[in-house]
């Protein structure tokens, strides 16, 4: 019998990121063996430590202030700094999450979509259509022909959502159809009808096709702007008195499919 392999988290802070105890908390509850929280200076300083892991998360946050815009800073330190520990990373199937700052980060950064291959950026997050942040919660479709690892066996999921930068731009449309083509959008905002939206407020930022999430050409590099960190415990949910009582919350099951890629498969 084939031993398990462990599953072991690398989360970059520092500069501005935060919810790092968060989403270490919904590794460790969904079994990760190793969750270590490194600033991004160290990760640097020591790049060939990144071998050491084979699950990277980037979190939210306002890293450096989402000067020049969101993400693209800390985007550039990966880039410059990283590109070689990175480019391993994917190649040897490991996985990548970005969540809202970490999306916005994996977007600029161009792991995400991917397109046309790595490190080459081919669309933003900018601002929301409704022209200011947005606190709240909202239903999600699955797409459940999407190569990623992160939501097998999700349907239909309830996240929070907390950003002001969250609209999805391509550079063109051959982009956009390429990413539909290739099954890349993993979720979909709904509303109150479960059908897929672009209006507010269940479509918080108004982006084309009602995209909240998307992975890259081998489903190994998953980004959204919802936050499952945030909805591991179904006690969190502000109206939990009146829903069918579950264990967990929504956003744990994105973090034990992540874990159990390597743990079980």
């Amino acid at each position: 019998m084939r031993k398990n392999k462990k599953a072991k988290v690398l989360i970059p802070v520092g500069f501005g990121l935060n919810c790092q105890e968060e989403t270490a908390h919904a590794f460790r509850e969904s079994g990760a063996d190793i969750v270590d929280k490194i600033h991004v200076n160290e990760i640097i300083k020591n790049p060939s430590n990144i071998e050491n892991y084979n699950i990277l998360a980037f979190i939210r946050g306002f890293s450096f202030g989402d000067h020049i815009s969101a993400g693209k800073v800390l985007a550039n330190k990966f880039k410059y700094k990283l590109k070689k520990q990175l480019e391993n990373f994917i190649e040897e199937n490991k996985l990548i999450i970005g969540i809202c700052n970490g999306f916005q980060v994996l977007v600029k950064l161009g792991l995400l979509p991917a397109i046309k291959g790595s490190f080459i950026q081919e669309a933003t997050l900018t601002e929301n259509k409704c022209e200011h942040f947005y606190d709240g919660w909202v239903n999600l479709k699955v797409n459940k022909n999407s190569k990623t690892v992160f939501t097998r066996n999700l349907e239909k999921i309830e996240l929070p959502v907390r950003h002001g930068e969250g609209r999805i731009v391509f550079k063109n449309k051959k982009i956009l159809d390429k990413l539909i083509y290739n099954e890349q959008i993993v979720l979909h905002y709904l509303d109150e009808d479960d059908n897929i939206t672009t209006e507010y407020p269940y479509n918080p930022n108004g982006s084309v096709r009602g995209i909240a999430g998307i992975c890259d050409t081998t489903g190994k590099v998953f980004g959204l702007m919802p936050h499952p960190e945030a909805y591991i415990d179904f006690y969190t949910h502000p109206n939990w008195r009146n829903k069918p009582k579950k264990k967990y919350g929504d956003g744990y099951f994105i973090f034990k499919n992540c874990v159990d890629y390597f743990k079980k498969n």
